[in-house]
């Protein structure tokens, strides 16, 4: 007696998933910290998660959203300090 195999499309749809949850989390702490590196993955892994039809994809648009906010973040450092770093105290 075997075992039934979950099926090709529940994998990928909990594929899908993971990637919306790990794109809002990448976002999220991209505000904060790397996002020269954690913004671009952000939006990658949202698109990813829309384009394989994520069950959760408020979550998929949320990372996508923030991953764009961490890019614009990035943008105006770079254009007000001339660098990439910045800090809460003086």
């Amino acid at each position: 007696m075997q075992l039934a195999r979950p099926r090709r499309t529940d994998e990928r749809r909990r594929d899908a998933d993971s990637m919306a949850v790990a794109a809002f989390v990448l976002g999220l702490v991209g505000l904060l910290v790397m996002n020269i590196v954690l913004g671009p993955t952000a939006v990658v892994l949202a698109a990813l998660a829309l384009r394989r039809g994520t069950g959760r994809r408020r979550r998929a648009l949320l990372g996508l959203a923030l991953g764009i906010a961490d890019l614009v973040v990035l943008a105006v450092l770079v254009t007000v300090n001339g660098s990439v770093v910045w800090g809460f105290g003086a």
